[in-house]
């Protein structure tokens, strides 16, 4: 059902109230066409046809009947019960640039560190020595990123500037300036065999849960390196610590796990060659977050495609 233009259509905030007080101010000048209101389980809120959320309410359906968007706060939607919720029910992304810099300062930072071996110096540090390596040219150094699109894209054309080459693979055709590309299972060994540190920038889905395996790490050259800001689905993690400890791969940074938070003894964060960070590669900001939902909302109300609209079916 969607809400007339006569009235101001309802959007309900289920999210960080920290956050919240800044969706607020934002609705409140720059959208007083719109109502934002905290989500709550009894009044307005639970009518609202705009949902924006990382965790929605249980049984959807049933706490918010009139729901006709969800907007999820994040770029990956692997959480959401989609498959749930009416095929009437869109669902809609995070695509901020805000967020997309973010990711590639990431990237590039776990790109250069496994480039110039500070997981290796870091243990060296750590026992008091003093070894160091040869510097290898990053014209010499081949970084494959799986996964093509706004972030892929983007830490592709990044990377490029320190004169790594720089080959991609998707489901899909791409072409991208600069980038050689690949796609589909077809192209998937001939990519890994040219890659000596792989990034994953692929949404999870059930086509790509676990991809990170012993076979993908067979395929690539002995010594490659490991960058994942994906899902922590990705990877099979028995799979990654026996190709670090048989020296099929060099390292890895790791921005995400299975479980989160993980066990303080986990075996990957106590693994000398990995670097990890809590899940920080990149986070939506709230200001234009809410802007991206306002244009959506407005989107709708007049009948136009919303941006990032999700093919369920994709699973992005």
């Amino acid at each position: 059902m969607t809400a007339p233009l006569t009235a101001r259509p309802l959007v309900a905030y289920k999210s960080d109230p920290v956050r919240g007080a800044i969706w607020h101010d934002i609705f409140t000048r720059e959208a007083p066409d719109l109502r934002l209101l905290d989500w709550a389980p009894e009044g307005e809120a639970a009518d609202a046809p705009y949902l924006v959320a990382w965790t929605p309410p249980g049984d959807l359906p049933r706490a918010m009947p009139n729901l006709d968007v969800l907007f999820c706060i994040g770029a990956g939607i692997d959480h959401l019960p989609v498959h749930d919720l009416p095929q009437a029910v869109q669902v809609v992304r995070m695509v901020d640039p805000n967020l997309t810099a973010s990711m590639v300062e990431y990237v590039v930072m776990a790109v250069l560190a496994l480039h110039r071996d500070l997981p290796f110096y870091r243990t060296e540090q750590a026992a008091g020595r003093w070894t160091p390596r040869p510097v290898r040219p990053a014209a010499e150094r081949r970084v494959g990123i799986m996964g093509l699109g706004v972030l892929g894209q983007a830490a592709a054309q990044a990377l490029r500037s320190f004169g790594f080459p720089i080959r991609g693979w998707s489901a899909s055709s791409k072409s991208i300036d600069g980038v050689e590309t690949f796609a589909g299972d077809a192209t998937l060994s001939d990519f890994l065999s040219g890659t000596d540190i792989l990034v994953c920038l692929l949404p999870l889905t059930g086509a790509t849960r676990g991809i990170l395996n012993r076979d993908l790490f067979a395929r690539l050259p002995a010594g490659a390196a490991l960058v994942n800001t994906g899902r922590g689905g990705h990877v099979v993690e028995a799979d990654l610590l026996a190709a670090l400890e048989n020296g099929r791969l060099s390292g890895a940074v790791l921005d995400v796990l299975a479980a989160e938070p993980p066990p303080a003894d986990h075996s990957l964060l106590a693994h000398p060659l990995v670097l990890a960070t809590p899940h920080i590669a990149s986070a939506t900001q709230p200001a234009g977050a809410a802007r991206q939902v306002i244009q959506g909302v407005r989107a709708h109300l007049r009948g136009e495609p919303i941006a990032h609209a999700v093919d369920r079916l994709q699973g992005y």
